[in-house]
């Protein structure tokens, strides 16, 4: 179990048949989400889509010199489809929904206090976090030393996924200065989100402490 939360020993393959079918499902996903957005004159999930397309080139980078295992280039994959299909989805007219757009991102699943746009928030920068981790387990072996999951290091990754968090919300920010029919929610929607990058990056380093800490099998080694 504790190999499922740690880095490879950078002997993987890059391209190896996990990641393959993975990025196989994110690119179908993304071109679907594009050819939607387009025909249905969704402006604001085009850009969306481009710039998840952007975040995908980038952890291709990363993994290119970390080597995500592959349990967590499936939960990125999984990250790009809930948060694809979150805007293009359309939810029964009878659901409780914020604002006028009747898809899965405006469904209050607990109406005025959860929204399964909080959920794919909490979800996708919990699993930042955990890339996080991973970036600077090799960074210290490669220094010669091992990541142990200290108050520290841990508080370190908690950080570093809110601050990508409130980057994703900046980034956010000029489309909705420049199309005029986007309304993500104003201030309240701005704070849940925090909120909700803030609990999925706590639980992903919970996580990560439970599940790095030495086994007994680590031990006898």
């Amino acid at each position: 179990m504790t190999k499922f939360w740690k880095e490879y020993e950078h002997d993987e393959p890059f391209w190896n048949p996990q990641v393959k079918a993975a990025s196989g499902l994110t690119i179908t996903f993304l071109l679907g989400a594009v050819i939607i957005s387009l025909s249905s004159g969704n402006d604001w999930f085009f850009v969306n889509a481009i710039m998840m397309g952007v975040v995908f080139v980038i952890l291709g980078y990363i993994h290119n010199n970390v080597r995500l295992n592959n349990a967590t280039i499936w939960a990125l994959s999984g990250w790009c489809v809930i948060h694809m299909a979150g805007g293009l989805i359309p939810v029964p007219a009878t659901w409780p929904i914020e604002g006028d757009i009747q898809v899965l991102y405006s469904w209050w699943l607990i109406p005025d206090y959860l929204k399964y746009d909080n959920i794919v928030h909490a979800y996708g920068f919990g699993v930042t976090t955990w890339v996080c981790w991973q970036g600077l387990a090799v960074g210290f072996k490669r220094a010669g030393a091992t990541l142990q999951p200290t108050f520290g290091m841990l508080l370190l990754c908690w950080a570093a996924g809110m601050g990508l968090g409130s980057l994703n919300e900046i980034i956010e920010f000029p489309p909705t200065m420049m199309l005029a029919e986007i309304d993500l929610g104003g201030y309240v929607n701005t704070s849940l989100d925090l909120i909700s990058n803030m609990l999925g990056s706590l639980v992903a380093v919970i996580a990560i402490w439970y599940f790095s800490r030495p086994t007994k099998e680590d031990e006898e080694e």
